[in-house]
C-alpha cells in the first residue's frame, strides 16, 4: 500500500499493485536519464511531458524495480490513460517539489 505522506503512489500492472516510491536514489537515476527534475516538473505543468518520460519516472520509482519491466510499465500507463496516470504522476512530482519532512 502506498503512503501519500511520503510521496508514494501505486499503479496496477497485470493484476498486481506496484508501489512507486520516490527515493533519493530513484530520483537521481531518473534525473540522469530524463534531465533535471525541475525541468521535468515544468514540462508536466505545461502539458509537455512525454508518455516515455512518465513511464521512465514510474519505472525508476517502482519498488522493487525488478517487479515490472519498463515495457510493462509503459503498457500500464497507456492502458490507464493519461487521466488515471496523472494521479500517481502528481504524487511523485509533488514529492520532488516539496521534498520530505
Amino acid at each position: 500500500m502506498s503512503n501519500p505522506a511520503r510521496g508514494e503512489a501505486h499503479i496496477h500492472i497485470e493484476g498486481r499493485e506496484i508501489l512507486l516510491r520516490p527515493t533519493f536514489d530513484a530520483l537521481v537515476q531518473a534525473e540522469e536519464e530524463l534531465g533535471p527534475l525541475l525541468a521535468l516538473v515544468e514540462r508536466a505543468g505545461e502539458g509537455q511531458l512525454k508518455l516515455s518520460e512518465i513511464a521512465a519516472l514510474f519505472w525508476h520509482c517502482a519498488v522493487p524495480r525488478e517487479v515490472a519491466s519498463r515495457e510493462a510499465i509503459g503498457k500500464a500507463v497507456l492502458a490507464m490513460g493519461l487521466a488515471q496516470s496523472a494521479k500517481p504522476l502528481r504524487a511523485l512530482l509533488c514529492e520532488i517539489l516539496r521534498g520530505t519532512g
